[in-house]
């Protein structure tokens, strides 16, 4: 009879072990799966500044710092690897691209253009995407992290080579400012 309870405990203890270590593989999973997201809305992003900065550089000549300040900006947000490095790469791009966003609200004229409200909407498209694609990425790492640290799944964690995932947080203070847009100011010559 003891045998018989001593296999039945064995068996559950088994079973739990098994469904612990699919859980973590599934989480882990999800978490790349959310990687693999804001990627793909990084990619779309970065394919449409060049776009932006051809259309929008003969009429602001005068502010050539920051169009070489976006191009800069998307070469080190390209070139990033891991997700603190690439949060931090994609937050002074965002700020560069809010820069120039700013500066061309002076250009009465290039704003009503319609190439450069296409190039503004689709890149306000793809902001969006991609906050939803970090938030839904940051979900599934908390839960990931959450499952791997609670008792008694902790046990299992090593087995299933669960490691914890960095979240995308916001890196540099500035990147938390709000832009100042003053819409007063004129363009150079008009």
């Amino acid at each position: 009879m003891t045998t018989i309870i001593l296999l039945v405990v064995l068996a559950v203890v088994l079973l739990w072990a098994v469904g612990a270590y699919n859980t973590l593989i599934s989480l882990k999973n999800q978490v790349q799966n959310g990687w693999t997201q804001i990627d793909v809305q990084l990619k779309r992003r970065h394919d449409l500044i060049p776009n932006l900065v051809n259309t929008v550089k003969g009429a602001m000549e005068y502010e050539r710092g920051t169009m070489e300040a976006v191009i800069s900006a998307r070469a080190k947000a390209m070139g990033a690897q891991g997700v603190k490095a690439t949060a931090e790469a994609e937050g002074q791009l965002t700020q560069a691209l809010g820069k120039l966003f700013a500066l061309m609200e002076n250009y009465p004229d290039l704003k009503a253009t319609a190439n450069v409200l296409q190039l503004q909407e689709e890149l306000t498209s793809t902001e969006n995407r991609i906050g939803f694609s970090r938030q839904h990425y940051n979900d599934v790492a908390t839960e990931y992290n959450t499952k791997q640290q609670q008792f008694p799944v902790n046990l299992v964690a090593g087995i299933a080579k669960a490691t914890p995932s960095d979240l995308w947080v916001i890196a540099d203070a500035g990147e938390r400012a709000v832009p100042t847009v003053d819409l007063t100011s004129r363009a150079p010559g008009a």
